[in-house]
């Protein structure tokens, strides 16, 4: 049985005092869930000399409505999926977070949390005695990465659903610390990088997202895993579009998830289609030219060779439910992948 290590534990209940507390020690880390980095510290993978916990902050889960939606991000994935505006307007979000590991995972598991989702590895997210066999990796008390030994950074791949999805819909995110707050580009929240992934400041807290209306949009997240019931994504493809009152695409927007450190915008194939109806022959090309940037390590499931060129599908599966095409069946045939 593995058993987490010895750690304080501090439980606030107003965001500022949490920014207090996070910015009093390098050794402290926020918990929300805890869905991810409990089982982390149990591998050792992470070992905080103290917990920070959100769960009593009441202002980081709250709805709030205005010329868009603000999502607390220690709401829970349950209490989002729950909510029928998110459902009504933001659909990529709202499959996404359906789609994330299992009823009971997501009763715990918050919005802010999948957002902050540690990278995976087939050599890190193992025990300590296993990695330890290997003389651990880049990512956490080696040098090596063992997914291509020459390689001068960590390619442990990102794996939130909720990144894509909220890129797609070009969300913002608010962080707070104890000298103030700024509001930058969900983007922006990232690197590509397996280790340093964020750009989150450690003393800062994300503590909401913000969404604009986006009224004429319509958008999808389709995901692939080997187990439908409750796996992390091995592919995920989030897509946006607006149309104009004669169908012409106006905009559009196209997110991969799971094939990089990062999540992957390739908006730029799916510009386009911009002033045009999405024909079978437009989707074809946009998802030719999303797939070029994919680049998929061996370092999850599946075959890397097979995970790049099934991104094709997944981009076409996307832009031809947004055209208005029935694809129930097919992505009712995905969810059962095993």
């Amino acid at each position: 049985m593995m058993r987490l290590p010895d750690f304080e534990f501090h439980a606030p209940t107003t965001v500022r005092e949490a920014a207090d507390l996070i910015a009093s020690s390098p050794d402290m880390m926020l918990v929300a869930g805890g869905t991810d980095l409990l089982p982390n510290m149990k591998r050792r993978q992470q070992s905080p000399k103290a917990l920070v916990c959100l769960r009593r902050v009441a202002e980081l889960k709250r709805i709030g409505n205005g010329n868009g939606l603000t999502i607390g991000a220690g709401l829970t994935l349950s209490g989002l999926v729950r909510d029928a505006r998110i459902r009504a307007r933001y659909a990529a979000l709202w499959q996404a977070a359906s789609s994330v590991a299992t009823p009971h995972l997501r009763n715990m598991g918050t919005l802010g949390g999948n957002l902050c989702l540690d990278t995976r590895c087939n050599y890190y997210d193992q025990n300590y005695e296993w990695r330890k066999a290997i003389d651990f990796c880049m990512k956490k008390d080696g040098a090596i990465c063992w997914v291509a030994t020459g390689s001068p950074k960590c390619l442990a791949v990102s794996s939130t659903d909720t990144a894509p999805a909220l890129l797609a819909l070009n969300a913002t995110v608010v962080l707070a610390s104890a000298e103030g707050t700024r509001e930058i580009p969900l983007g922006d929240l990232y690197r590509n990088d397996g280790i340093h992934y964020l750009t989150r400041r450690p003393h800062e807290i994300l503590t909401s997202v913000r969404l604009s209306s986006l009224d004429g949009w319509r958008s999808t997240y389709w995901k692939l895993r080997r187990r439908g019931a409750f796996d992390f994504p091995v592919l995920s493809v989030a897509a946006a579009v607006k149309f104009d009152s004669g169908r012409t695409v106006e905009d559009a927007r196209l997110v991969l998830g799971a094939v990089s450190s990062r999540p992957t915008d390739v908006s730029s194939a799916a510009a386009v289609l911009v002033g045009q109806p999405l024909t079978d022959d437009g989707i074809a090309h946009v998802a030719e030219l999303a797939a070029k940037p994919a680049k998929p390590m061996d370092n999850t499931d599946f075959n890397l060779l097979w995970r790049k060129r099934v991104v094709r599908e997944f981009v076409t599966y996307a832009l031809r439910e947004l055209r208005g095409d029935d694809m129930r069946d097919l992505r009712w045939k995905i969810s059962r992948t095993t």
